[in-house]
């Protein structure tokens, strides 16, 4: 798991706008007109419409996408009762995750009492303004009692999501783990180790799937719920046993599957080995679980181990649920979040890890071969099948157990509606980061100075994504580890101009020297330039000593491309190198090139920008659509960059037929399908969405990108330098530290395919 710093914690919620939610409007806001609409005296008019009839609240307000998660900070995460204001990270976290995964709007709530009646109360008087209530962080009992009263008196859905998300996310992975080693639900012996909130609605919802009453054993912290027991509340009663156990030793000899949600490490290797055949362990303690992912495997090699851990198979992660359970339970107005949707939203789970796993998952996870298995269970909480698979399921269980106020007619039309909710842009930074994960490489940083460069490197480190090497001068950046209390004190530092590295620098010369003897450069010439650390750090990656090289927060940008080119040099096929902007906008990803490097490309320079594009969208596993945008449409103008542009169109369209690009055409076209579609119903682009731009020109390209930034408020990952042999990146002057760590994760990811031969193959465009 990424390694967390008490600063990155702190300074990720408090810099900037603190918290992490925010109201933004829906409508336009901008004149006299529109503030007269949307409160005084326009606003009377959706008012009395809602008088009249209540259910058109869904109709002119945001009721239907609204869901309160609402706390009294009594069981903060493993935090405990810590209190509300205390608790309210956690509630706007929450609402984080519900809004990227599902497009759910949320308000957090927390109340600051934890007398039952007084927050059944306060739930029921403010539920009017949400279409649901998530319930969360609260302690058992009280928790049982407040779920049971509010979905009685309230007809909106409601779930505590710690009750039953582990409960329906584990129990898909119990559905599948019993099949594969061929054991029936109804004849397994199940031993949960914890009796809280989790620990009985997961026996609950087993016992719902197939599982016997009697066949189960529960303990607490004092042991084994049995008939000797005398301190034991009406929640815990229900589970006594009558076997007689008294140990969780004793407890899982012969049993088939053991279930914890408790502290770490109670479960040994010799309990394991005591388990019946092909044991199942749900061993869901975080951050460190009841028995570790290596300690259950050396001790039985038939056992099926699930963690809630994301670095080892099998992670039962809350987050497979509880936004899609909503998204279904809010699309069809449902009354209640019953058992048959909890059902139906594990069934759906179960049955999507048996389908054959998309190359978007796979290539995001950095796995060959994802299959069905003993080590694949559960999906992967980034696989975008999710919110087209357990929504609809539960919207159709909704409407079959008669609580949905609002049936679905046609189910293709909603799951493309599903499909549209989400912009792939948060999925595609974490599908980059999986990447850089599973496959680390070696990145040299230059400017360690730089405190921020410094800061990149640890978080790096701490996400699992690269092992930074630090170029400069080892005394300062000693000096600076120590003084801000980084966690890099066993990372390689070079000190490329120090006299312990004289010999590679000698080496270095020596190649850059042959390299360039015939463009006027000396010897003498080529070790001088060593001193600069883009030089130095290039030649690192040029000789194998490390995989990737990234630079350019406090130097010119000519100044970190100049090395690149004179000793890596372009990609075999192609004679220019061409820079890209990834653009985060509302409307999903796009991305922008060439906005760095050619001032006034020719025909053969725009080729070469396009398939160089088209590769490294792939390289997002995204199926590059590419206008080349010009100030003319298709002909209108001869001569200049359009003709340029349709030259370099007609040689796309001949030699790679498979890829989709027109041009020259004009951005508003290019972007707006159906005015495109309806004036050039000729172009390739079709009624596609366009999601890359090619420019033709430096000037269009930069500028274009800069005015996004600052009007249109799109994030900006980049520049992507593209058509280099090997992985090297340029920073932008006085970029964050998230700027730099988003890099780094670009350049490992280059650095894996430029160590893969095959990786970019422009023939089967």
């Amino acid at each position: 798991m990424a390694k967390i710093t008490k600063e990155d914690a702190l300074n990720y919620h408090s810099e900037g706008r603190p918290g992490k939610i925010q109201v933004v409007p829906t409508k336009p806001y901008s004149t006299q007109r529109d503030l007269s609409l949307a409160y005084s005296p326009g606003v009377a008019e959706p008012c009395l419409e809602i008088q009249k009839n209540p259910d058109d609240v869904y109709k002119y307000t945001a009721k239907g996408n609204l869901v309160a998660v609402i706390s009294n900070g009594t069981a903060v995460l493993g935090l405990g009762d810590i209190g509300t204001e205390a608790g309210k990270p956690v509630m706007e976290g929450k609402g984080l995750l519900f809004k990227i995964f599902a497009d759910i709007d949320v308000f957090d709530i927390e109340v600051t009492t934890k007398d039952i009646d007084k927050f059944v109360e306060v739930v029921k008087e403010i539920s009017p303004t949400f279409g649901g209530i998530n319930l969360e962080d609260i302690k058992a009992p009280e928790c049982f009692e407040i779920e049971e009263r509010l979905k009685k008196e309230l007809k909106i859905p409601l779930m505590h999501d710690d009750q039953h998300g582990t409960a329906i996310i584990s129990g898909a992975g119990l559905l599948n783990a019993v099949s594969i080693v061929n054991k029936k639900l109804d004849e397994i012996k199940i031993v949960v180790n914890g009796a809280g909130a989790s620990a009985v609605s997961c026996t609950k919802f087993y016992i719902l799937l197939g599982v016997k009453r009697e066949n189960v054993v529960m303990l607490d912290s004092r042991g084994v719920l049995n008939r000797k027991r005398t301190d034991l509340n009406k929640s815990k009663l229900e589970f006594v046993t009558d076997r007689d156990v008294s140990t969780l030793e004793e407890a899982v000899k012969g049993a088939d599957v053991f279930l914890g949600l408790s502290v770490a490490n109670v479960l040994s290797k010799e309990m394991v080995k005591s388990m019946a055949d092909n044991p199942i362990v749900f061993a869901l303690a975080n951050p460190n679980p009841e028995i570790s992912y290596d300690d259950a495997k050396a001790a039985r090699e038939d056992v099926i181990i699930a963690t809630g851990r994301s670095d080892y198979p099998n992670q039962i992660n809350n987050v497979l649920g509880f936004p899609f359970i909503f998204r279904g339970a809010l699309d069809v107005r449902a009354t209640a979040i019953n058992d048959e949707m909890k059902l139906a939203a594990a069934k759906a789970l179960s049955k999507l890890a048996k389908e054959d796993v998309p190359d978007a998952v796979t290539a995001a996870y950095k796995l060959s071969n994802l299959a069905f298995g003993r080590n694949y269970i559960i999906p992967k909480p980034l696989d975008p099948r999710l919110i087209t698979t357990v929504a609809p399921a539960v919207a159709k269980a909704a409407m079959d157990s008669g609580v949905a106020r609002l049936p679905i007619a046609d189910w293709d039309v909603y799951k493309t509606e599903l499909s549209h909710r989400l912009g792939l842009d948060n999925q595609l930074m974490r599908s980059i980061f999986e990447k850089a994960k599973s496959d680390p490489k070696r990145i040299v940083f230059a400017e360690c100075d730089n405190l921020k460069v410094l800061k990149a490197a640890q978080v790096a480190i701490h996400d699992g994504i690269a092992m930074p090497i630090l170029l400069g001068n080892a005394k300062v950046i000693k000096s600076m580890i120590q003084e801000y209390n980084l966690d890099l004190k066993h990372v390689m530092i070079i000190d490329h101009r120090s006299p312990e590295e004289e010999e590679r620098r000698k080496k270095y010369a020596q190649i850059i020297f042959e390299k360039r003897q015939r463009k006027g450069m000396t010897f003498n010439e080529a070790l001088n330039k060593l001193n600069d650390p883009n030089y130095f750090g290039v030649m690192m990656v040029e000789c194998g000593e490390a995989d990737g090289f990234i630079s350019g927060t406090t130097s010119k940008y000519p100044d970190t491309i100049r090395p690149a080119l004179q000793i890596i040099g372009t990609k075999d096929r192609l004679n220019h190198i061409a820079g890209m902007y990834l653009l985060m906008t509302k409307q999903g990803p796009i991305f922008f090139s060439d906005t760095t490097i050619n001032i006034e490309p020719n025909t053969e320079t725009l080729i070469d920008t396009t398939l160089l594009t088209s590769e490294s969208v792939r390289r997002f596993n995204i199926k590059p659509v590419i206008a080349i945008v010009s100030y003319s449409n298709f002909g209108e103008q001869k001569g200049g960059s359009p003709e340029r542009v349709r030259e370099a169109v007609k040689h796309l369209h001949q030699n790679y037929p498979k890829l989709i690009v027109d041009g020259e055409i004009q951005a508003n076209f290019a972007l707006n399908k159906e005015l495109r579609m309806k004036l050039f119903p000729f172009s390739k682009l079709g009624s596609r969405d366009v999601n890359t731009l090619i420019f033709p020109g430096l000037s269009a390209g930069n500028i274009s990108y800069k005015i996004m930034q600052e009007l249109g408020g799109a994030e900006l990952i980049g520049p992507i330098l593209m058509g280099l042999k090997k992985s090297v990146h340029i920073l932008p002057i006085e970029c964050s530290v998230r700027e730099i760590v988003n890099m780094v994760a670009i350049a490992v990811v280059d650095a894996q395919c430029c160590a893969n031969p095959a990786c970019a193959e422009y023939s089967s465009f």
